[in-house]
């Protein structure tokens, strides 16, 4: 289908939802899937639009998890009308900034002690049977992502026996800790963009991809995010923070010293994930825009390799290949 044609049907949907002739829609936001939202108006009241081309996003997958989270407490945006076939969904409109938007220094505990509250509640709520397991083939394939498309395609870095030993050694490591520890319902993608302020709460966003899985993943997301940094002692201190509320909810959290371990290691998981995804979405998806922020994921696994011996062969692989090969691709 073309654009246009796609642009007719996303209006056709939206007069049909709100029951008027006409209407006009404005690009609200997109993200680095295919899915795209617009924001409708008519005087003081606003919808928002979300188009998910079925032939690239299934709609139904984000609508199962809104239900899934809903009914768990967790506030979720508010289904109005529903072309699944389609893929339009007409949404309440929560806003424009999302908590990355609102957030600074001075506030970021006071909002972080709401999203620790609110990554709680999803947490505690039951996986439902047929929610994807984060099993073992799943994690490969997303450290897969990282050789084939930030080392060989992004850096054009040829790898030799030793690199694949090393690669092969790490992904090893950390596959088995990341199924060695207790699962619960995972967003993937729990941080400040995908979190928005809603009264003195947040709303959480684009959850469509959840799974069974490691209880460290979403906490470590929330705090070592893709598009803001914060000091290493005070992600330090909100992660105990999360670890001591987890606790009390009685989520399955090891002692303040073995969650550190879980979320250096699955951190470690999640850049390199992270970093092949950007590449992906530069080269294949002509959305170049990620990959700057390549560099806060590569100061995040220099920051913590160092602390676990098991995972030496890949700190020696960033030393003698991985970081020459980045300053001959900036100074090309």
């Amino acid at each position: 289908m073309t654009a246009p044609e796609r642009d007719t049907q996303r209006l056709a949907f939206a007069c049909n939802a709100l029951e008027r002739d006409s209407i006009h829609l404005e690009r609200a936001s997109s993200d680095a899937g295919f899915r795209s939202y617009w924001r409708a108006r008519d005087g003081e009241r606003s919808w928002v639009v979300m188009d998910s081309p079925p032939e690239l996003e299934d709609v139904r997958s984000w609508l199962r998890l809104q239900r899934v989270l809903g009914a768990g407490g967790v506030r979720v945006p508010q289904v109005l009308a529903a072309d699944e076939a389609s893929g339009f969904l007409l949404l309440e409109d929560l806003g424009r900034d999302t908590l990355l938007d609102v957030m600074d220094a001075s506030s970021a505990a006071t909002w972080f002690d709401a999203a620790i509250a609110e990554l709680v509640r999803l947490q505690s709520i039951p996986c439902p049977a047929d929610l994807p397991v984060y099993d073992e083939a799943m994690l490969r394939r997303e450290l897969a992502l990282f050789r084939d498309w930030y080392l060989l395609r992004n850096l054009a870095l040829p790898l030799n026996g030793d690199d694949e030993q090393a690669l092969q050694s790490a992904f090893d490591e950390l596959v088995a800790h990341a199924l060695a520890q207790p699962r619960v319902l995972v967003h993937r993608d729990f941080m400040p963009r995908n979190l928005m302020p809603n009264g003195a709460g947040l709303a959480v966003l684009d959850f469509q991809d959840a799974v069974r899985g490691p209880v460290s993943y979403d906490p470590l997301c929330l705090f070592k995010d893709a598009f803001v940094s914060w000091p290493e002692s005070q992600v330090a201190q909100w992660l105990e923070r999360y670890r001591q509320a987890a606790a009390d909810a009685g989520l399955p959290v090891p002692d303040a010293r073995a969650f550190r371990r879980d979320t250096d290691l699955i951190g470690v998981h999640r850049h390199l994930k992270v970093l092949g995804i950007f590449a992906r979405l530069k080269l294949r998806d002509g959305k170049p825009r990620y990959i700057a922020d390549a560099p806060r994921f590569l100061a995040y696994l220099n920051a913590v390799l160092p602390r676990h011996p098991e995972l030496r062969p890949l700190e020696a692989f960033f030393a003698s290949r991985l970081r020459p090969a980045l300053r001959a691709h900036a100074a090309a």
